[in-house]
């Protein structure tokens, strides 16, 4: 059942093009992330999602609605994880809890929230004082406290360390095991590998790709790299000749075996045939970063992958 449709959407600022024709759909129960580096449009096509942004183009429905026309009865039904978003100081998280819930029709049970989320020892504590962790649990807590459908989380996990991560990762499967159906707009790749069963990828305001994760990397070949030090001279050709194997080349003292399918246990068995052994052997799988290069032709940096911004 699809319960989002995006076609053709469009939106500038100025002469700056943010989202251009954008389409894709979300079905129910799912988490469909939307990922692309920074500045790629995803922050503005959610936003016209949750009805915050009126669009310059095309169309978008949620469960039938128009989010920019019937965006009172949308709230009831969607809750938003803001990219960037901060409480009064000294309220405290029950109190946090308390006041958006009085915002909805049939709110979620407040302190089954507070459990679920992992803030009950926190429930007294003024926002001020919460770490960066238990910030983003109640920023979640609130886009569920109406009671959503659909939950938008956008860059869930910027900032948080790598425990914490882990930790809001697990949270997000339960929340959507709970029937809450998901968009996350992500610039980690290891966050959409790990929780989205569909992905859009999106480049300089354009949907480049929609599918699976696998389906993604499968869609740019897949290839494993096999990287190690044969024990003893070995003609290229004898593993050049292996089922499935694309190139075999040289990088100092290693060779480097590429192709698809079964070729590790294959190339394994061609270099014991002919009495080599690997040493220092490393097998490098294709990635989601891989199909996000070869896709788009960016590459993704450290520096990229710690900004705020989307």
């Amino acid at each position: 059942m699809t319960i989002i449709e995006v076609e053709n959407l469009h939106k500038r600022y100025g002469e700056h093009v943010a989202v251009d024709d954008v389409s894709f759909s979300v079905d129910k129960g799912e988490i469909f992330g939307i990922l692309g580096p920074n500045g790629a449009g995803k922050t503005t096509s959610v936003e016209c999602i949750e009805g915050l942004r009126q669009p310059d183009g095309g169309t978008v429905r949620v469960f039938g609605l128009d989010p920019a026309r019937d965006r009172t009865a949308l709230t009831q039904r969607l809750g938003a994880q803001l990219q960037e978003s901060a409480l009064q100081e000294k309220l405290k998280v029950a109190e946090a809890i308390d006041l958006y819930s009085s915002f909805y029709e049939n709110p979620a049970d407040g302190d089954e929230l507070i459990e679920l989320l992992g803030l009950a020892s926190k429930r007294d504590t003024q926002y001020r004082k919460l770490s960066g962790g238990q910030k983003q649990r109640l920023s979640i807590a609130l886009a569920l406290v109406g009671n959503p459908e659909i939950a938008v989380l956008d860059e869930l996990t910027t900032g948080l360390d790598p425990q914490a991560r882990r930790d809001t990762w697990a949270l997000i499967e339960s929340v959507r095991d709970r029937g809450v159906s998901i968009v996350l707009v992500t610039h980690f790749m290891d966050e959409a590998e790990r929780l989205c069963d569909r992905l859009a990828l999106i480049d300089r305001g354009r949907v480049v790709a929609i599918d699976t994760p696998d389906g993604l990397v499968q869609q740019v070949g897949g290839e494993q790299k096999i990287r190690f030090r044969p024990s003893s001279r070995l003609d290229e050709s004898v593993l050049a000749a292996v089922p499935g194997v694309s190139s075999v080349t040289w990088d100092g003292d290693y060779l480097v075996v590429a192709g698809a399918g079964d070729v590790v246990p294959l190339v394994v068995t061609a270099l014991n045939n002919a009495q080599v052994a690997p040493i220092d052997m490393r097998v490098d799988q294709a990635n989601l970063e891989d199909a996000f290069v070869a896709l788009t032709g960016w590459q993704f940096d450290a520096a990229d992958q710690q900004k705020d911004q989307g």
